[in-house]
């Protein structure tokens, strides 16, 4: 598998506003203007806008947001047996829009919108999504605005957004936020939140630095006779590879790995006893010249969902692998 990075070479970089709402047509009435002024720059418009707002923004432009070559719906997050995240949605919005800004040689304007379905227990995948946004696209030549209810179900989703994005958008003009913070340390104070729980696994392994080829082996035979194609074989063993030897090389020498297989694809927990340093590893390439650091990056591209979080029992990373 080929694997991009997202850096580039733009001027401008990255302007991440939030903007908040206290109806559909308030709503409406403040994303009017960013389409406009998307138009007037030839920028292309990429939206992760709710359906029907999205149709009913449409009607205003004579039912199209921009020309088919300028228009780009991002992916939302599948809630699927590994749980949603908020992180491995920043990670894809950023190869996205990293090919759309280098496709077009414009910076990218995006349209983002909170829908409730993705919430979880208390609203927390809002403030890692947004954190992971700062990270992920910081080096992009990207205007996205992320539109939140003046009235969320939790108030953790406010306080999220008013601590993560560096601007708000007030009476349709950019204000600096001095509520602002440094995306590591929002997630350090108030960490993502933990995956749903599994059953019990299909297969454990304990290992150490020295057991690495074992894990390769195991994770290759669970994948056996499951309608993998040998290049996607080798691209999750090499994504577990790299995972596992973090974990034993920056977490703790001994660490487990844990399968779960079925109609799903393959769901693989690695467990470390040390502890998470970055809370959003690997979410920009690093440079050519660093010769180690890569290991959850890569990861990220060859995976279909990852997510890293901690408890007193050490660090755990889930990644989800289908054929």
């Amino acid at each position: 598998m080929r694997i991009e990075t997202t850096r580039s070479a733009n001027a401008l970089r990255l302007e991440h506003a939030a903007g908040f709402h206290g109806s559909t047509t308030d709503l409406l009435d403040q994303l009017t203007p960013l389409v406009e002024q998307a138009a007037e720059r030839e920028e292309p418009l990429a939206v992760a806008l709710q359906p029907d707002t999205e149709r009913r923004l449409a009607d205003r432009f004579g039912g199209t947001l921009a020309p088919e070559d300028r228009l780009v719906r991002l992916k939302r997050s599948v809630d699927g047996p590994a749980g949603a995240s908020a992180q491995t949605l920043a990670a894809r919005w950023a190869l996205e829009l990293r090919a759309l800004s280098v496709a077009r040689g414009r910076p990218v304007t995006v349209l983002n919108e909170h829908t409730a379905a993705l919430d979880g227990v208390d609203g927390r995948f809002w403030t890692e999504l947004d954190a992971a946004l700062n990270v992920a696209l910081a080096d992009l030549p990207v205007r996205i605005t992320c539109f939140y209810p003046e009235l969320p179900l939790y108030l953790e989703i406010l306080d999220g957004a008013r601590r993560n994005h560096p601007y708000l958008l007030d009476g349709g003009e950019l204000h600096h936020n001095p509520g602002h913070h440094d995306p590591r340390a929002v997630l350090s104070a108030r960490p993502a939140a933990e995956p749903p729980l599994l059953g019990p696994p299909d297969v454990v392994l304990p290992f150490s630095a020295w057991q690495l080829h074992d894990v390769r082996v195991t994770v290759e035979q669970a994948l056996s006779g499951r309608g993998y194609e040998r290049e996607r074989v080798e691209d999750i063993v090499l994504a577990v590879n790299e995972l596992a030897t973090n974990a034993v090389e920056h977490g703790s020498p001994e660490a487990q790995l844990s399968l779960w297989t079925g109609g799903h694809g393959l769901l693989c927990e690695i467990d470390d006893g040390g502890t998470l340093r970055d809370p959003l590893p690997g979410l920009q390439a690093p440079h050519p010249a660093e010769p180690r650091g890569r290991g959850v990056w890569i990861a990220r591209q060859l995976c279909d969902s990852l997510h890293v979080w901690s408890d007193g029992r050490g660090t755990h990373v889930r990644v989800h692998a289908i054929p």
